[in-house]
């Protein structure tokens, strides 16, 4: 199993609750197409995961898998600890503890609030569905709203109905395909909140999609970064970001500019001079690339240097400069929206106090230096 395939594994609690979701070596082929490639991932009870990647990396067809929309050719499905599809067995979706939250919401128009969260509590009798009905729309603040019809609610309300009805039935997992992407920005950002609290409130285990790199960052506990029906990443924002695994999650993640660069007794340097030390590098002497993100490069105007600023766009509270190295390579930096050094100005290139970057070899990042690499300089 690759790293990045382990990263996505969780430990077992120890109460001995199974995982509310594992992914198996779960392969999905459309003809010669291949929409997902042995995937491996858990989700904890409670976890909110993100999955990110360009269209058509396969994103969507995992949470089709996972919602019973899809069978998989290959690997196993567990969903609270049951086997929901595998090479002999394959259980429809309406007999998952599987929420659905889409993009456009998918409100019956001819329901009331009400009807439509209690659309999925077929089974429950009467009095405990209408109470079951009031306890969620409370939660997602709606209930004063139980009568009104779904065109006479805003796109925000319609999204937190939406919520409501896939959280009433109490599933062991709720998916979420990109739901507030057809919302307007700041309204996007408060239904986000407001979705991402009451999940946390219920402890409810969350898969979500996006295209939207800040928000797979900000809501997930762990962001699995997907490219060709692969898991090309699976771990902790942070790690994602600040220490990415390929140089796809480098430079999808975020903005990244690759630099050629050379390891020698643990000193790397590239063209812009000396970029850090490399602790456990001692013996190595090494060809890297070296990823630097903006807020990581340094500028400083000097006369004398052969850095020139190229480009500079204002982003408000930030700067964005991109500047041309001698060899012709650009650099971006982020400055201060106070800090705009104009097209032109020659800057020495240094990167920030305190980075540790990413070093690759190839597409692939690494931490240890390779063996043949070692030992060449005695």
């Amino acid at each position: 199993m690759s790293v990045q395939a382990a990263s996505a594994r969780l430990a077992p609690r120890a109460d001995g609750t199974p995982p509310a979701l594992v992914l198996d070596g779960v392969t999905k082929r459309y003809g010669a197409v291949v929409g997902a490639s042995a995937l491996e991932l858990t989700a904890g009870p409670g976890e909110l995961v993100t999955l990110i990647g360009p269209s058509g990396c396969g994103k969507s067809t995992t949470l089709r898998l996972i919602a019973g929309l899809e069978r998989p050719d290959e690997g196993t499905i567990r969903i609270a600890g049951e086997v929901v599809a595998d090479g002999r067995r394959f259980q429809e979706p309406e007999r998952r503890r599987v929420g659905l939250v889409f993009q456009d919401h998918a409100l019956f128009p001819h329901l009331t609030v009400a009807k439509n969260v209690a659309f999925g509590l077929d089974g429950l009798p009467r009095a405990a569905r209408r109470a079951r009905v009031g306890e969620v729309l409370d939660l997602v603040r709606l209930g004063h709203l139980a009568g009104r019809y779904p065109h006479e609610l805003s796109g925000g309300e319609q999204q937190r109905v939406a919520l409501a009805r896939a959280l009433a039935p109490r599933p062991a997992v709720v998916l979420l395909d990109e739901p507030f992407s057809s919302l307007d920005e700041s309204l996007r950002a408060q239904v986000r909140r407001d979705t991402v609290a009451t999940l946390r409130e219920t402890g409810t285990t969350g898969v979500l999609v996006t295209h939207d790199q800040t928000e797979a960052l900000s809501v997930g506990h762990r962001v699995v970064v997907m490219r060709d029906g692969v898991i090309e990443q699976a771990d902790v924002p942070e790690k994602v970001f600040e220490q990415p695994a390929t140089r796809f999650v480098a430079s999808f993640m975020g903005d990244a500019d690759f630099l050629p660069a050379h390891v020698h007794r643990a000193l790397l340097t590239c063209e812009i001079g000396v970029v850090s030390t490399v602790p456990g590098w001692g013996g190595s002497d090494v060809d890297v690339d070296v990823v630097l993100r903006p807020h990581e490069v340094a500028l400083d105007p000097d006369p004398g240097a052969t850095a020139r600023v190229s480009a500079v766009e204002y982003h408000g509270a930030f700067v964005l400069h991109h500047v041309r190295l001698a060899s012709g390579r650009t650099l971006r930096s982020w400055q201060p929206h106070n800090v705009r050094l104009p097209v032109g100005t020659a800057v020495t290139v240094t990167v920030a106090a305190g980075t540790t970057p990413t070093l690759l070899i190839g597409d692939t990042a690494v931490t240890s230096p390779p063996a043949a690499a070692t030992g060449a300089s005695g």
